[in-house]
């Protein structure tokens, strides 16, 4: 069940249409190397280039028998989704997505918009963990995680013990800087005590992604669409090569270089379209 709000978080704004696909993979091809040469993540050194190309595919078959990575959050990890299976799955790892627009939350908190998503989340985790059986668990913290910092610590710990009692290994990574509307205003203490929380949970990796976006959703930095708070093809592609370094490091692969896949056929996916990303 997915709750129903007036947020921009779940009805996108309409855009064009997918016409516009081949427009936006050259876009994304100019863009996307401009932008992750810019944060250290698209420059060729010793680690890239053809050869290394070699030894990711040489590695790949390893991997993908070995780390499989479940995505968590709300439509703001869903739009960077594409990205980062396109950025996995070619560096050999297998990728499930368990976003969820308008929810994808785990912290309950006392709003009756967030329990009943924190209840969906919580059940359909229990069936990934039983059907995918992921070794990786990556939960971006949603703009629905409201609650008191203790709620929040309490829900964060509950998601550590059942990854590890799952035989998972969780990686809890902080939401990019996004416009706080009328709809967030109420909980804007809420979502900023999040990130603190979740960055308290012992043998848990917590990974900071304002070294990657800032903390200004309005800077160029930040890569929002139009709707300040989620990410066109662009930014979800500097997400996907800086998350699938930090995750290489974490699991023992190595990510491929964003050359093999940042132009590829998921930056036509229909939420972009939705987003209005041109």
């Amino acid at each position: 069940m997915q709750p129903t709000n007036p947020s921009p978080d779940s009805p996108f704004p309409q855009g064009s249409t997918g016409r516009r696909r081949a427009g936006v993979m050259a876009a994304v091809a100019v863009a996307a190397g401009a932008t992750l040469a810019a944060c250290g993540a698209f420059t060729e050194g010793p680690g890239d280039g053809p050869a290394a190309t070699d030894a990711t595919a040489q590695h790949a078959s390893q991997a993908a028998t070995s780390v499989r990575v479940l995505w968590m959050g709300d439509s703001i990890a869903g739009a960077e989704a594409p990205a980062v299976e396109a950025a996995l799955k070619a560096s050999g790892v297998r990728f499930k997505n368990a976003t969820s627009d308008g929810g994808g939350n785990i912290v309950a908190g006392d709003h009756p918009v967030t329990a009943v998503a924190a209840k969906d989340t919580w059940k359909r985790l229990k069936e990934d963990l039983a059907s995918f059986r992921p070794t990786m668990i990556a939960y971006q913290i949603t703009t629905y995680d409201w609650g008191t910092p203790r709620q929040q610590l309490a829900a964060y710990q509950k998601l550590s013990r059942t990854a590890k009692d799952a035989g998972a290994r969780l990686v809890l990574v902080s939401a990019p800087p996004f416009k706080i509307d009328e709809f967030f205003k109420p909980h804007e203490d809420a979502i900023k005590s999040a990130p603190a929380m979740a960055a308290e949970v012992a043998d848990v990796r917590y990974l900071d992604a304002s070294e990657l976006w800032g903390d200004d959703y309005a800077a160029g930095k930040a890569q929002r669409a139009k709707d300040g708070i989620h990410s066109c093809q662009q930014g979800s592609a500097a997400f996907a090569t800086w998350f699938a370094r930090q995750l290489g490091k974490l699991a023992g692969f190595t990510p491929a270089a964003p050359g093999a896949w940042a132009t590829g056929p998921w930056t036509g996916d229909e939420r972009f379209v939705k987003l209005g990303c041109g």
